[in-house]
């Protein structure tokens, strides 16, 4: 027999009206800790010391044993940045470039990721509002707890939005045309996820959406009063952009049922001539893939291992952007997520390959850490770090970091020697 949770009993009916009154006072400590933060990193202590344990570790984890996690971070660690002196530079630098052909202020952005209100209430729509706040694109989950709609209304700008190989052609054309309706400029399918990976955090924690009121979780619940406040307080959320009647605790069943691993190249061959439309393939590291997807029609290659949380010891991205862009050439546009935590990362997927960048966990610890004013200021931080390693660099564009940007990286070698980064140059060699 299934415990009634508070949403069933109208709890959050009662309390809402309250919320003006008691939600200052239980976000007072984290709105101080998050005005406190200086980086990413610190942002991420922020939504770990705010958000319910169960759902801080299903953010923050990877794949088994978490090594390629580690990796993608580290693999940044090992390309040193040679920069130029006296470049002569003025203030301010222009960040600005195309996304999805699409004209934006920053050349990154934030990733398309799942069931954004189990972090805050307001989910995806306070990333929508950063990403107009800051004049980049925006990416919707297929798994968004926040509808179309609701998110045209909050960011007129360039939009993409994300697609799972779902078995049900009908449910595939719903969302396209949803997207369409919606303003949508861009589609990204995603390849990487047929399987749902082995996240071992979440088995420890009996993660479930929402949480099961286990006496254990109930617990951690008391330990996070403002995250707990935020979720009974308001209405409960279920994912709107595949059927507004799947409620979030039969999310797992809805995926497991709809999952298709047998989809493949002939069906993204059809979905390309059912969206007509600039589209992005999200999950691919390997040249011979990104080749055959331009074949196939996508415009984009995105260079993504879905954050880590799919296949264990899967290539840093970082390490491969060099061969995709080798393999699709100059023209095709590439974009890169994966392991970025500072605007250095930033630059050096830039200078490597990647036309824009997408994060994921930056901005969701923003999120977890305080809503709207949270994924703003994550996405600043990245903003000025980016800005200063470019200045540092001898760089005032997005275009010149790109153009000189072989030249600018070099690999550590035997942990003291350097050498240049295997990637064509603009005559082509490296």
């Amino acid at each position: 027999m299934k415990i009634p949770s508070p949403h069933d009993l109208g709890v959050h009916k009662l309390l809402k009206p309250l919320r003006p009154l008691i939600s200052p006072i239980v976000d007072w400590p984290a709105k101080q800790r998050l005005r406190a933060a200086v980086n990413i990193a610190d942002l991420r202590q922020c939504a770990k010391m705010r958000a319910h344990k169960m759902v801080f570790d299903y953010l923050d984890s990877g794949a088994d044993d978490e090594i390629i996690l580690r990796r993608a971070k580290d693999a940044y660690s090992e390309l040193e940045m040679h920069y130029h002196v006296l470049s002569g530079l003025q203030p301010p630098l222009d960040l600005s470039t195309k996304v999805f052909g699409c004209d934006v202020k920053l050349p990154f952005f934030a990733c398309p990721t799942a069931g954004n209100r189990m972090f805050h209430h307001e989910g995806e729509s306070a990333a929508a509002a950063a990403a107009a706040h800051h004049g980049t694109l925006y990416g919707l989950s297929s798994l968004g707890t926040t509808s179309i709609p609701d998110i045209a209304k909050i960011c007129p700008g360039p939009k993409v939005f994300q697609l799972y190989v779902w078995k049900d052609r009908g449910l595939l054309q719903e969302v396209i045309k949803k997207a369409k309706d919606g303003g949508f400029d861009a589609l990204a399918l995603t390849v990487d996820f047929t399987w749902y990976g082995n996240r071992e955090r979440d088995i420890r924690n009996g993660f479930t959406i929402p949480p099961n009121y286990s006496l254990k979780q109930i617990i951690q619940a008391i330990q996070r009063p403002a995250w707990t406040w935020d979720f009974i307080s308001n209405d409960a959320y279920t994912y709107a952009n595949i059927n507004k009647d799947v409620p979030a605790d039969s999310l797992a069943a809805f995926v497991n049922s709809q999952i298709n691993p047998a989809f493949n190249w002939d069906d993204a061959e059809w979905l390309m001539k059912e969206w007509n439309g600039p589209a992005a393939i999200k999950g691919v590291v390997r040249p011979d893939d990104a080749k055959r997807a331009v074949q196939v029609g996508f415009s984009t290659m995105w260079v993504s291992n879905h954050g880590a949380r799919q296949l264990e010891t899967s290539p840093a991205t970082i390490d491969v952007l060099p061969s995709i862009r080798e393999a699709v050439g100059p023209n095709v546009e590439i974009i890169l997520d994966g392991g970025v935590q500072r605007g250095t990362d930033i630059a050096k997927a830039l200078a490597l390959g990647a036309d824009s960048v997408g994060c994921g966990k930056p901005y969701l610890y923003g999120l977890a850490a305080g809503g709207t004013e949270g994924v703003i200021k994550a996405l600043n931080i990245l903003k000025v770090e980016l800005d200063r390693a470019m200045g540092l660099l001898g760089v005032g564009t997005v275009d010149e970091l790109k153009k000189k940007g072989p030249s600018l990286i070099k690999r550590r070698v035997s942990g003291t020697s350097v050498r240049d980064f295997p990637y064509p140059g603009p005559n082509g060699c490296c």
